[in-house]
């Protein structure tokens, strides 16, 4: 009983002990005389001083001297800090992290370096920073991230630290890569109405092929799988499975983690055809209108493409009239006995907006005038969708900004009211380039080109170009202000020399061309532009050996040097969706040359039209039409170095370059006044290259002429006769530009033509 009362009593006691030492270790509050800190090397003392919360003639507590600890803390600077009391001093001790030094990397060979040095950055890591192992842990986390999205899931990552002197350290990143994981399967459990081959055709991820090496389309990418995914739900949702989902997807890889299989189960459901469409809501009136938007058909498989598209439609047309925040839904009504669906389009316009003001973000060099004269939507009217898109699409075309997007915001307290925000991303505008190429007509070249699209950020532009092929030599300086005028008028300033020789020889003959010019563009609509202007150009006849028959008459008529004075015009209109690699759209443009004084006087036509029509994702039919006439005016002889040419890449393949044409009695050819060609191609994936657009097939057939007496000095009654030929190629969209090989074979021709199978050239887009 007593050894238990002397046990509480001795509890009692640590306890009153423990409760009491709080008290009795507290520092009076006092006021602060000054503030000394040790242990600094690299931080500056003013960091330190304006991050504390107590400064000196302050009451100084123990509340102040935990939030003062806690500060530093947060500064992610020192790796230990406290704080001593001397007297009325405050002494704040604290001890430095290490400096990062270096950061190195061993065993890298499927990133750059530079590649990842901006990833270990953006986790914090960097040289010159606090070193926080915290941030090393979060570093390796990133780099097997970076593999991971290579599809190397073996890669291991391994981190040295070394300490060096002044309290810094180096790291060194080691990483075995070890191989790529491969997809070896892939699988589409639950189909019946479409094959699985089929199915698979649609993704852009296979189980590889020659060409994997390049195409790299068997590297399993979680980003890609989900588009594929999409692709696929996209493929049953437009004809008519409303029903279809994909109930789950496996990914297993194997132990070495070099082989991926992948399974996805989906459930079709039936299909439904429409059975009638309901315009339900406030449609301003205007149902007629909003009818005629309806791209759904009733008695046709219910097509998801056509409900989002006419959804989209509909909000579009209610911003032409102001309602920025209408609501379309489109409600389906399913009759699962008939497998037939209505569809019922509920329309809410909201209210009508006005644009307060228009801001632009991000353009740290472009001046915002640039920016802000391309928009169509102007402040203080009507929101109008139409133009805002069209704003956005007019920005993105000037090439200045690798992203562009419109915010909307609501007006606080003003339900009427947007605000705009033109967000934009610049990007170089400027490229040097140094290079060199090689085409089957016109043998090694090697260029030269510097180019500023955006001067300065004034939307200006400025170029020099310069070719130095043995047929072909140019030199070229040019200057356009898209903006001469407030109206969107464009000037061009043209100053070149253009040197051609049919001839790799450097003795035979050549013209050399020299001249400038000025052209102006007229934006008569959003899409036609009208390009007029007017030059002044000399051509020298340099006779050499071999000079045809024909030039040395025209010299002997008009001298070796003729001078010209050219005014040109032509219209433009593009609408495909990729200059480099099409699929769809229509390209066309109409040129006329007209020279009205100087020695050489005549016109110059030409017209090009293109068509692109995608039959699928995989196959693309293209069609180009070009057809050009030259006639002599004044009175004079249509000079023949202006002669049109005929014969190989972007003319009829399989015949020699420019060897199509009439030829005077000299047996040279020196083409004429009058051409015309047809080609017609179908492009397809290049076998083991899935849905790469960069890489093609294509299968051709061409047609063409050119036709021409050039003073009755023609000696072969076949030379204007069309030509036409067959073949296949490949088309490559190649780090130094466009790549055009075709293998062809003349199915028309006649005696004397020069043949050529195989044809390449760099730089060509048909």
């Amino acid at each position: 009983m007593q050894f238990t009362r002397f046990r509480l009593n001795a509890l009692a006691a640590v306890a009153a002990l423990v409760l009491a030492a709080p008290s009795a270790w507290a520092i009076d509050p006092f006021t602060v005389r000054d503030i000394r800190i040790e242990g600094l090397q690299r931080v500056e003392p003013g960091t330190v001083f304006v991050s504390m919360p107590v400064h000196v003639g302050d009451t100084y507590n123990d509340d102040k001297g935990a939030a003062a600890i806690r500060a530093l803390f947060a500064l992610g600077l020192f790796k230990d800090v406290r704080i001593e009391v001397n007297g009325d001093v405050v002494v704040v001790v604290v001890e430095e992290r290490p400096t990062v030094a270096n950061v190195e990397f061993v065993g890298t060979k499927e990133f750059d370096k530079d590649v990842l040095v901006k990833s270990l950055r953006d986790v914090g890591l960097a040289d010159g920073r606090p070193f926080d192992k915290a941030q090393l842990d979060r570093a390796e986390q990133e780099l097997k991230r970076q593999y991971i999205n290579r599809s190397l899931y073996a890669a291991q990552v391994v981190t040295t630290v070394t300490p060096i002197e002044r309290n810094r350290v180096n790291l060194t990143f080691t990483v075995i890569e070890g191989e790529p994981a491969k997809i070896s399967e892939i699988r589409i459990v639950g189909n019946k109405v479409f094959s699985e081959s089929t199915l698979r055709g649609l993704f852009d991820l296979d189980t590889g092929g020659w060409l994997s090496w390049y195409t790299k389309s068997n590297r399993y990418s979680r980003a890609k799988l989900n588009a594929d995914i999409e692709t696929l739900r996209s493929y049953y949702l437009t004809r008519g499975y409303l029903e279809f989902k994909v109930d789950s997807t496996q990914v297993a890889i194997d132990p070495n983690k070099t082989d991926i299989g992948i399974t996805i189960n989906i459930s079709e459901g039936e299909r439904f055809v429409v059975s009638g469409i309901k315009l339900v809501g406030n449609y301003l009136g205007k149902d007629d209108e909003f009818k005629s938007l309806v791209t759904i058909r009733p008695g046709q498989a219910y097509n998801a493409d056509e409900v989002a598209k006419t959804s989209k439609a509909f909000t579009d047309y209610f911003g032409n009239f102001g309602y920025a925040f209408a609501r379309v839904e489109a409600v389906p009504e399913i009759d699962r006995v008939n497998n037939r669906v209505s569809l019922t389009l509920q329309a809410n316009p909201s209210r009508r907006a006005y644009v307060r003001k228009i801001n632009v973000a991000g353009n740290t060099r472009t001046r915002d005038v640039v920016v802000r004269r391309e928009f169509r939507q102007l402040e203080s009217s009507w929101y109008d969708g139409d133009k805002i898109r069209l704003s956005r699409d007019r920005v993105d075309r000037l090439g200045y900004f690798g992203d562009v997007s419109v915010e909307t915001q609501e007006v606080p307290g003003a339900p009427d009211q947007v605000d705009l925000t033109l967000n934009v991303t610049e990007k170089p505008t400027g490229s040097l380039s140094l290079g060199a190429g090689f085409s089957s007509a016109d043998g090694l070249g090697l260029s030269f080109g510097l180019k500023q699209d955006n001067a300065f950020g004034s939307g200006n532009s400025l170029g020099l170009q310069v070719n130095t092929s043995k047929i072909n030599r140019v030199l070229d300086i040019s200057t356009t202000d898209p903006y001469f005028t407030e109206d969107g008028i464009s000037r061009t300033i043209d100053v070149y020399q253009r040197t051609s020789s049919p001839y790799q020889d450097q003795s035979y003959y050549k013209l050399v061309t020299t001249g400038g010019s000025l052209r102006f563009g007229v934006p008569f609509t959003e899409i036609d532009t009208i390009f007029f202007g007017a030059g002044v150009e000399q051509t020298k006849i340099e006779p050499g050996t071999l000079l045809p028959t024909s030039y040395a008459d025209y010299a002997n008529e008009y001298g070796l040097t003729s001078s010209a004075v050219p005014f040109t015009m032509g219209w433009a209109r593009d609408s495909r969706d990729s200059a480099l690699a099409p699929t769809s759209g229509r390209y066309q443009r109409a040129n006329a040359e007209w020279s009205f004084a100087g020695d050489a006087r005549y016109l110059r036509t030409t017209y090009q039209f293109q068509q692109y029509l995608p039959l699928s994702k995989q196959y693309t039919v293209a069609f180009n039409a070009e057809a050009g006439a030259g006639k002599a005016m004044g009175g004079r002889s249509y000079p023949v170095f202006k002669n049109f040419f005929g014969g190989g890449l972007g003319s009829v393949r399989g015949f020699e370059q420019g060897s199509l044409g009439p030829q005077d009695i000299s047996g040279t050819v020196v083409g004429g006044n009058r051409k015309m060609n047809v080609n017609l191609e179908i492009l397809t994936p290049f076998p083991g290259a899935g849905n790469d657009r960069s890489l093609r097939m294509y299968g051709f057939f061409d047609l063409g002429m050119v036709g021409g007496n050039n003073g009755g000095l023609v000696i072969n009654d076949n030379a204007s006769a069309l030509r036409s030929s067959v073949g296949v190629g490949i088309s490559w969209i190649s780090p130094v530009g466009p790549l055009r090989l075709a293998i062809a074979k003349p199915i028309k021709k006649y005696d004397g033509d020069k043949i050529q199978t195989m044809q390449f050239q760099i730089g060509t887009s048909f």
